[in-house]
């Protein structure tokens, strides 16, 4: 029971941090972090280590979920969201631990016949302004794109009308639609939010929760602003980017759960009004996705951007489940396992675009001579000339330092990810075209609609539809 225990606590956690004997045993001044302790002094769920006959310590704790047969005192929810695995033990997952033999239905097209529907490319508001590597507009390349993501528009957390995030912002506006004169098919929307917008101690912490549990008259201020927006300066459709709903560390609230579906039908009704598109960007951690109610907001939007990028980094660091332990930031055989969270609410691969990355994460290696996955590293790696941020260069970047220190890369095919090392200590992992493609067969394999090149117009590299 004991190394049943810790295996199964292992898989509830996603670590490979090693489990101490102190973390599963207890006693009456000890309590347990997870689960009831027993009379045994051994952590566990269930009612024999929480019932009243059986626990001495933390005798409240609830499980995750029930098993099947335990009285409703002793777990939280009768099922997992996402329609994830509850295991023997009341814990959500999607491994074998959880699951057992149960497996995901996976959607299958033939290569061949399958093609790239939607190419995205994100362009930021920073782009033209950079000392390195700025692209204008004009700069785009032509063929490429069937839309281009602006990134990113504001909301005000007084009023909910659609303002620019920068006051430069709006000189880039004319420039983007400008595009439509060379190439009509392309379509310009706006994204608002982004990864930052409900941070702590911004102005606009709670400004989506507060918006979609307002009223419907207020909201319906959201959608004139937006609306007029877009009209202004030639956006066609418009991107949610709040990768945070419910969060409280990332000032969400409960109630977001159900008022975001909602919300996000009364925005489509007012958008259709226009013939304006909407989509909506979804993180790939289970952590943030189970707070999507994906089968009620599914039939509001016309696609899912999927962020299969930025999976792990520097931020990792300090955190005792995941640990400073290398691994690719855009690893395929993570995507994957993320996707099936989709599959799993039913949601039609033909709603779903793959994010791709167009930046690497980097790190600075613990030691030089353990640099594969699960390695330990001591930071973030030291900052491109031209990203001027620790733990990320642009492809440019990879590319320079390739070719200037005769840099042999590795190729993990399974995982479709490159990396390499430099100075000693210095490791990235990124995509290029190699792995672009693999990914690309990959997401036709899945019959997904497109693909979403993130920063993709910081770079020269392109992935065309095929």
């Amino acid at each position: 029971m004991r190394l049943t225990w810790v295996t199964t606590l292992v898989a509830l956690l996603l670590t490979s941090t090693p489990i101490l004997a102190a973390d599963i045993y207890c006693d009456k001044s000890t309590p347990c972090e997870i689960g009831c302790c027993g009379t045994n002094n051994v952590c566990g769920t269930g009612p024999d280590y929480c019932s009243k006959a059986k626990c001495i310590n933390n005798c409240d704790f609830k499980a995750e979920c029930n098993p099947g047969n335990w009285p409703s005192q002793y777990f939280n929810a009768t099922k997992c969201p996402l329609n994830v695995c509850c295991s023997k033990y009341g814990f959500c997952g999607t491994t074998e631990e959880f699951c057992g033999e149960e497996t995901v239905k996976r959607p299958s097209c033939n290569i061949g016949s399958q093609s790239v529907k939607r190419v995205i490319g994100y362009y930021g508001s920073g782009g033209a302004s950079r000392e390195c590597s700025a692209m204008l507009p004009s700069s785009f390349p032509q063929g490429i794109y069937t839309h281009i993501y602006f990134a990113f528009g504001s909301i005000d957390p007084k009023t909910f009308k659609v303002v620019a995030a920068n006051k430069a912002d709006e000189a880039l506006y004319p420039r983007l639609a400008a595009l439509k004169l060379r190439d009509r098919s392309q379509e310009l929307w706006l994204s608002i939010g982004g990864w930052t917008f409900s941070d702590n101690g911004s102005p606009t912490a709670t400004t989506f929760s507060d918006l979609v549990n307002a009223d419907e008259t207020r909201q319906r201020v959201f959608f004139a602003s937006l609306t007029l927006f877009m009209q202004t300066w030639g956006f066609s459709g418009v991107d949610i980017d709040w990768e945070y709903p419910v969060d409280h560390d990332r000032n969400g609230r409960e109630s977001d759960f159900k008022a975001y579906p909602r919300f996000l039908k009364r925005l489509k009704s007012a958008l259709n009004d226009y013939k304006y598109g909407l989509s909506v960007t979804l993180p790939t951690s289970y952590w943030y996705l189970q707070h999507f109610d994906l089968e009620n907001i599914e039939p509001s939007v016309d696609w899912f951007n999927v962020m299969s990028y930025d999976l792990h980094g520097a931020w990792d660091i300090g955190n005792k489940w995941t640990g400073a332990y290398v691994g690719a930031h855009s690893n395929l055989t993570e995507i994957k396992s993320s996707l099936d969270l989709l599959w799993r609410n039913k949601v039609s691969p033909s709603k779903v675009v793959l994010g791709l990355a167009f930046y690497g994460r980097a790190v600075t290696l613990a030691s030089p001579s353990c640099s594969e996955p699960g390695c330990p590293y001591l930071s973030a790696a030291d900052p491109g000339l031209c990203s001027g941020e620790a733990g990320i260069l642009f492809n440019s970047e990879i590319t320079d330092l390739i070719s200037e220190k005769k840099l042999r890369p590795k190729l993990y095919k399974d995982a479709a990810v490159k990396t390499v090392q430099w100075n000693n200590d210095q490791w990235v992992s990124y995509d290029d075209r190699d792995t672009w493609k693999l990914k690309a067969n990959f997401l036709k394999s899945q019959c997904l609609s497109g693909v979403l090149q993130h920063w993709a117009l910081r770079s020269t590299l392109t992935l065309a539809p095929a």
